[in-house]
């Protein structure tokens, strides 16, 4: 007689790994990297004037940090893989309300997008912190770019033509593309990660944790950097479109520039090389040095918009060495026994970064151009270089271990 037996993949979950990670993060590369260059002219279209988007965009921050900030809390209740899966399913949700096409679910659409990326976001980095050794972040950040590229290289232009050709092609992709980020994360069966006991009793509130974070420095260093690396992108993904559009540069050319700059994504292990043959310290100063002086140039207001535009493209291949070492300051700071509520603090960066980037343009677009938003980030970008000045020579390096 034949015995039945249950496929080994069924019995035992997968062992989650650096490649498991790259390939959940590939997916949701994909979902968001489709639709990044479409909302913002797909609001310019729908509500015609920069202040008034930057005023949602303020607002939709506000409910993304809050959001971001409840996941521990709720986590105590609800468990962390029923999160991760509702958080993706907004993805999916979001972009069936894009296609209806008015003004009001374009809106809807964007708010859930972007509460689904901050509620993924932490549970993405608490499953990281838990399966993964602290040496190996470095690498594991890596794959996750190298993964994430060609969803961020093809996404942005494909996104803009399809959008171009039929509004609701880009966000049928991005539906698919999130289902298959579910299937993918039920497959890792990653379960509610590993279970850290620790003295104390969990915090009863989102605002005890925040206690915890003020009390330390290198957190909030880490911090900083990724809110100051995110108002960057935020100056070039969203206003770098509507400066184009508004010079007669063509409504494309923000997404075809994107997808040019997140081609270098594929460098990402030769960067990772580049950091490693130097420090994580002299790597994080040189990408903010960079960032401070193009922006800034681009923002001075006297060059021609092509000017502004190659100026900005080249700050953008800066910010993307700064996603390889800009996060690790903050990621290899973090307690075993605090994942899931500093997972949720680091991850508030996207949501500040989102509040404070379209209020600052608010108040900049009332008395400059628009390009007066790419100087702030520049000034922005010097501030982050000095604080940088202060990490450790040694952040990131092998320990020697014991004869």
């Amino acid at each position: 007689m034949f015995e039945r037996r249950i496929p080994e993949w069924l019995r035992h979950a997968p062992a989650p790994s650096v490649r498991g990670f790259a390939a959940l993060a590939g997916f949701e590369a994909i979902t968001r990297g489709i639709l990044i260059s479409v909302f913002p002219v797909a609001m310019y279209n729908a509500l015609g004037d920069a202040a008034v988007i930057s005023s949602v965009y303020f607002v939709i921050g506000i409910l993304s940090l809050i959001s971001g900030l409840m996941v521990p809390f709720l986590n105590r209740y609800v468990p962390r893989r029923w999160i991760y899966g509702i958080g993706a399913s907004g993805f999916i949700i979001g972009a069936a309300c894009a296609m209806v096409g008015t003004p009001e679910f374009i809106v809807l659409s964007l708010t859930l997008n972007s509460v689904s990326t901050v509620v993924c976001f932490v549970c993405f980095n608490a499953y990281v912190l838990d399966y993964i050794a602290r040496i190996e972040l470095g690498k594991c950040e890596t794959a996750r770019m190298f993964y994430s590229a060609a969803g961020w290289t093809a996404g942005p232009l494909l996104g803009v033509l399809l959008w171009g050709w039929w509004p609701p092609a880009p966000f049928i992709i991005a539906g698919l593309s999130a289902a298959m980020m579910v299937g993918m994360f039920m497959y890792m069966r990653l379960g509610n990660g590993k279970l850290i006991t620790r003295a104390p009793r969990s915090a009863p509130n989102p605002m005890r944790f925040l206690g915890r974070f003020l009390q330390q420095p290198r957190l909030i260093a880490g911090w900083v950097f990724a809110v100051i690396r995110s108002c960057g992108w935020w100056a070039y993904v969203v206003y770098l479109p509507i400066f184009a559009t508004q010079a007669g540069l063509g409504q494309q050319l923000g997404g075809a520039l994107l997808s040019v700059t997140n081609g270098a994504l594929f460098l990402s292990p030769f960067m990772l090389r580049w950091m490693q043959a130097r420090s994580i310290r002299y790597s994080v100063r040189a990408g903010f040095l960079a960032c401070a002086l193009l922006f800034f140039a681009a923002g001075c207001g006297f060059l021609h918009p092509a000017a502004v535009v190659a100026l900005l493209f080249c700050a953008s291949f800066f910010l993307i060495l700064l996603d390889v070492c800009a996060g690790l300051p903050f990621l290899m700071a973090v307690k075993p026994s605090e994942r899931t509520e500093m997972s949720a603090v680091y991850s508030s960066y996207r949501d500040v970064s989102g509040i404070a980037t379209p209020g600052a343009a608010w108040l900049i677009l009332l008395v400059a151009p628009i390009s007066g938003i790419f100087a702030a980030a520049g000034v922005a970008s010097f501030l982050a270089w000095r604080l940088a000045g202060h990490l450790h020579p040694r952040l990131g390096a092998s320990r020697m271990k014991p004869a």
